[in-house]
């Protein structure tokens, strides 16, 4: 290994963690966690406050983002490089293609050199644009700011929108008279940020979070009056379950929609009489039921996964009783067609769906149910579309792209099947999709099955073993990971990186049964896959063993520190972003914010012995064992709400520890974000170039 790459290119000493005796016991099993201290006793105001961080912990977090700081600081030209070549690739002055309701079309835009967009509206077919909204501007009292909704009234006279000055995705509602540009004195704190209006334009819908930062309470608000005067009116007593808003595309009933990852319960709110909201129940929750509510007419159209129907059909039922047992159906569940979502129009139903692990879109007729695709060429793109604000209408907003074509946003007429391109993602500094090139390819797993790897690469990279690569890759709550494009990941792919993604089981690649064989008690078949794709693209010359860089966040920050535990010698370096790997000790807390509902995706530790040993078998935490690690570079959120900061943390203190090698460890928390990590368009490519250059440094590509 060269000086470049290990800890004698910097004098920084790396911190080492005070140990403090900590234990709990669990089913007669005793569990010793020396780093338990680093868990702030008094999270939930760490969440609201960042500066109540016991004085402890802030000097262990500020001692390893100064070593994280010293370590790559031979790196800092090629990251102040990367930033600008990102922000090169980046239109100064972008803006959404507008997007029309009633006499008025609102979109989203940018002012050069500013971090945050402006929400504007301008009458329908004319020019005059206003600024409703000005996020620069909102922003500049705060080192971190975040919209989370932006939602006009019927009337087109009012804005609700809601914020978040900390990254703990906490959200403050304000309400803005669009004719004026005055804020109404309403205010309310403590929600999850979603607003929906009901159509008298004097009332809204909004979710509370409670002390522990779970969204459970639905209230009703009325303008120009008090927040404690608010009406409850859904509260979940279950905190394993969820509460969520949104509005049906005809606006006519606002749903209360109540989840956790599999099963699903729907209320509905007539939107035209907010006062007497009498809810009304689409299907009591059952077991594994998951379905999705639409209306048309004096109808419901479901997508459900009921009978049986594991990726999803499509049924109706009437307004006056839309219980199951009156459900027909309408698209019969066919086995490896993934529904999806459905959107439905005043007369045609669209839905995206999944087949042969690619997405594409399907328009049926209402009337007479005849249908028809939309058709793509590539071998792997992403695909989506947009919902809008009109119902009847014959024009569907979808976006397209791959990993070598940039964005392209189209609208297309689902009656006479044409399509206008609106917009195409313009990179000021140039790009050639043919200086490129992407590959979908199958790599084989030991138990039979075949995990799917979208490639990116330069048209003059070398297929020849000699390549060092980025492997990305998530797999868990059935979230799939598009073949799209990427100006970011064009910095490293430009210095002879190859790029993939493992389409691993725990998302819906393949179907809702690839979900199903990536959680619970086969949680290890998404490590495992990520390894066979690693080890399918040695064998295929795309890199060699060793070379690899390993890259996951979250959840995928898990399936980081499950694979560096399990084949270390396979990558070269691991980059963890907010990586969830206290998986045993999070499950083990019900008083966290997303223990419960977790408890579907992991198992439940605490009510199994069967469970507390399965999770315990690969929860990257408690695996760390005395080996010989690769690069590893953690990065952590203080507010982050869904994987607290002390995951990571207390990972690299055991990692430092446990580490056989010469390879550095680095952790960096940022001291003023979350889950998301930096609030602004400039300052999160500036962490994403930290990433970069440390994938770089590693390599030995510092210099190209």
């Amino acid at each position: 290994m060269s000086d470049s790459t290990n800890n004698s290119s910097t004098n920084a000493t790396p911190p080492i963690a005070d140990t403090r005796p900590h234990t709990a016991t669990h089913h007669g099993i005793t569990l010793s966690d020396p780093y338990h201290w680093l868990r702030a006793e008094n999270w939930q105001e760490v969440m609201r406050t960042p500066d109540t961080l016991p004085e402890d912990i802030r000097a262990y977090l500020e001692a390893e983002n100064s070593y994280t700081s010293a370590t790559l600081a031979d790196t800092q030209e090629l990251q102040d490089h990367l930033f600008e070549e990102m922000k090169g690739r980046i239109k100064q002055d972008d803006s959404t293609v507008p997007t029309p309701d009633g006499d008025y079309e609102y979109f989203y835009r940018y002012v050069p050199g500013e971090q945050y967009p402006q929400l504007c509206r301008k009458p329908r077919e004319l020019e005059d644009t206003s600024i409703i909204l000005d996020g620069n501007s909102e922003a500049k009292d705060h080192a971190y700011w975040s919209m989370g909704d932006a939602t006009h009234s019927h009337d087109h006279k009012l804005l609700a929108y809601s914020t978040d000055t900390n990254g703990s995705e906490t959200y403050t509602i304000r309400v803005r008279d669009l004719e004026t540009g005055v804020d109404h004195n309403d205010e309310i704190g403590q929600t999850q940020g979603t607003v929906v209006w009901a159509n008298d334009n004097r009332h809204f819908f909004y979710v509370r979070l409670d002390d522990n930062h779970r969204p459970l309470a639905v209230y009703r608000h009325k303008l120009g009056t008090p927040a404690t005067d608010d009406t409850l009116i859904y509260q979940e007593a279950d905190t394993a379950f969820y509460v969520g808003l949104s509005k049906t595309q005809s606006s006519r009933f606002i749903l209360v929609e109540v989840h956790d990852h599999q099963t699903s319960e729907v209320h509905l709110i007539d939107a035209d009489t907010p006062e007497t909201p009498a809810l009304t129940c689409v299907a009591p929750r059952e077991p594994g039921h998951e379905y999705d509510v639409e209306h048309n007419g004096q109808r419901l159209i479901i997508k459900t996964n009921s009978n049986g129907s594991e990726d999803f059909r499509i049924v109706e039922a009437p307004l006056t009783d839309p219980s199951p047992s009156n459900w027909s159906e309408i698209l019969a569940h066919q086995p490896g067609r993934l529904i999806l979502s459905h959107l439905v129009l005043a007369r045609h139903m669209i839905r995206l769906e999944r087949l042969d692990g690619l997405p594409r879109i399907v328009i049926t007729k209402l009337d007479d149910a005849s249908e028809h695709a939309i058709s793509f060429d590539e071998e792997a793109y992403g695909l989506g579309m947009s919902d809008g604000y009109e119902f009847d209408t014959t024009n569907l907003r979808f976006t397209y792209s791959s990993m070598t074509t940039p964005a392209e946003v189209y609208d297309y007429d689902v009656e006479t099947r044409t399509r206008t391109l609106r917009k195409r993602q313009e990179v000021p500094s140039g790009h050639d999709p043919e200086k490129y090139i992407t590959r979908r390819m199958h790599a084989p797993t030991p138990d039979g099955e075949t995990v799917p790897i979208s490639v990116l690469h330069a048209r003059d990279t070398p297929i020849d073993g000699s390549a060092p690569l980025l492997l990305y890759g998530y797999g868990s709550y059935g979230i799939s990971i598009p073949a799209s494009f990427s100006t970011g990941r064009l910095s490293l792919v430009d210095r002879g990186f190859i790029y993939a993604i493992a389409h691993i089981r725990g998302g819906k690649d393949k179907g809702y049964r690839w979900y199903k064989s990536g959680k619970l008690a086969q949680k290890t078949n998404t490590f495992k896959d990520f390894i066979a794709a690693g080890e399918h693209l040695v064998s295929e010359r795309y890199t060699s063993k060793g070379a690899i860089v390993g890259h996951g966040g979250s959840a995928g920050g898990m399936l980081m520190g499950a694979v560096a535990n399990m084949a270390p010698d396979l990558f070269n370096g691991i980059i963890a972003n907010v990586p969830f790997v206290d998986v045993l000790n999070t499950m083990l807390d019900k008083d966290l914010p997303l223990t419960p509902p977790e408890w579907l995706e992991w198992g439940n530790p605490i009510a199994s012995l069967e469970e507390f040993e399965r999770i315990r078998g690969y929860s990257p935490y408690d695996c760390v064992s005395a080996q010989a690690y690769p690069h590893i570079f953690a990065l952590a959120g203080l507010t982050d709400p869904r994987v607290t900061y002390w995951e990571p943390t207390k990972w690299i203190a055991r990692l430092r520890t446990m580490n056989t090698s010469d390879n550095i460890i680095l952790l960096r928390t940022n001291m003023g974000a979350g889950h998301g990590g930096a609030s602004g368009r400039f300052d999160a490519l500036k962490e994403v170039a930290m990433e970069y250059a440390f994938a770089l440094k590693i390599s030995g590509k510092t210099g190209s």
